[in-house]
């Protein structure tokens, strides 16, 4: 499960205890987490001073968007 925020659909880390997005103020809700971002062999996720998990990037640059 993961927590995500249901006005910008921002991803916040497991062990934030808070029930509100630091990004905007609105409310979290949990979903399932997306298996594509689960893959073994992949980078461990960023996390920002806020405690929002940051997309990953790709090697040769941008941003790995799951389908």
């Amino acid at each position: 499960m993961e927590r995500i925020c249901s006005q910008c659909h921002a991803v916040l880390e497991k062990g934030n205890p808070v029930d509100w997005c630091h990004a905007c103020g609105g409310a979290l809700v949990e979903r399932e987490s997306l298996p594509t971002l689960n893959q073994k062999g992949a980078p461990p996720s960023e996390v920002d001073h806020r405690g929002i998990v940051l997309p990953r990037r790709h090697a040769l640059g941008g941003i790995i968007t799951p389908q």
